[in-house]
């Protein structure tokens, strides 16, 4: 009986399809290679190629052109731990994460619940809409035409600002982009005022997935504004908040533009950021080497950021699947 079972099995066996072995031993992700291709080839050469030549560049004093590389390790990298402008251009742009990620991001978040909550449900999605589109607009001007708008408003003689506050009484009114006391703050107003129509579109978008009879519950239960927008919105977008927030501080750490058309870094280096200092030494100084350097140190501080945020806003969510 059981040579008899055994020669069914292996009767049926002979019966079943076969697999061609090279196929069977095939990776699965040999399917998606096609599809990843294409990017990843965009990535090799928009990203990896510019990313390992700067980093090549950055171990070497070379002064651009046609002169020659001289070797010098991680010399580069040693120079900048003794270079104070270095330092004082990171701390900067904590200056710059203020006026970027964190006023904005807050501000945006309240000024987006009460477009939502408020303001559209008294006066119609419209009027929501169209004051949405206003906080917006800064963030489509091109950097230059904001720049010149702001350099007439700050201007130190013939600005509005300036003229204002002479017209008040105000003797003499301050340099406002020219005072190393007042450039930074002033440079941080401009971008705070850039940078806040991003979170609110960002964050009205959010509340529309939230579920209105949330509101309408609170309501009737005689919830206010500011419960409500305690206990249901902030807590409804904290995957949106953690976008605006790695996007902005990313932002933030490379802003370039902005200081480049109002202050040139000055005065006496108090707006200078890396991105700025690293693009002084490139073209004004002829240090390519130490602008790789400086580019390639910001580089791995923009990595270090993105990662945190991002292993924080996983931490959030597994604990709210975890019910904690």
């Amino acid at each position: 009986m059981a040579d008899t079972a055994l020669a069914d099995r292996r009767a049926r066996a002979d019966l079943r399809p076969r697999t061609p072995r090279r196929a069977r031993r095939r990776p699965q992700w040999l399917g998606y290679l096609p599809y990843l291709l294409p990017g990843a080839v965009a990535f090799a050469v928009v990203i990896g190629y510019p990313l390992l030549t700067n980093v090549y560049f950055s171990l070497f004093k070379w002064r651009g052109g046609m002169a020659p590389l001289r070797w010098y390790g991680l010399g580069n990298y040693v120079d900048l731990l003794g270079d104070d402008r270095f330092w004082t251009s990171f701390g900067n742009s904590l200056a710059m994460i203020v006026a970027m990620v964190l006023v904005p991001t807050l501000l945006g978040l309240v000024l987006a619940a009460v477009l939502f909550d408020y303001l559209g449900r008294r006066f119609g999605p419209r009027v929501a809409s169209v004051l949405r589109a206003t906080y917006y607009l800064p963030q489509i001007l091109p950097v230059a035409v904001a720049g010149v708008l702001w350099n007439w408003i700050l201007n130190s003689q013939t600005g509005a600002l300036n003229v204002i506050l002479r017209g008040i009484g105000v003797g003499t009114p301050p340099n406002w982009l020219g005072d190393p006391d007042t450039a930074l703050p002033s440079v941080m107003l401009v971008l705070i005022w850039v940078q806040m129509g991003y979170p609110v579109v960002i964050f009205m978008a959010a509340l529309q997935r939230v579920d209105p009879e949330l509101y309408e519950a609170a309501e009737l239960d005689g919830a206010g504004w500011w419960d409500r927008f305690r206990a249901i919105t902030v807590p409804q977008i904290r995957p949106e908040t953690f976008v605006v927030t790695l996007t902005c501080t990313v932002a933030a750490l490379k802003v370039f533009g902005p200081i480049y058309v109002l202050t040139r870094g000055g005065p006496e280096s108090s707006t200078l950021v890396p991105s700025y200092y690293s693009y002084l030494n490139f073209f004004d100084k002829s240090q390519v080497g130490y602008g790789s350097a400086i580019a390639t140190v910001l580089t791995l501080v923009i990595v270090v950021v993105a990662v945190v945020i991002l292993g924080l806003q996983n931490r959030a969510e597994r604990r709210e699947r975890e019910g904690i």
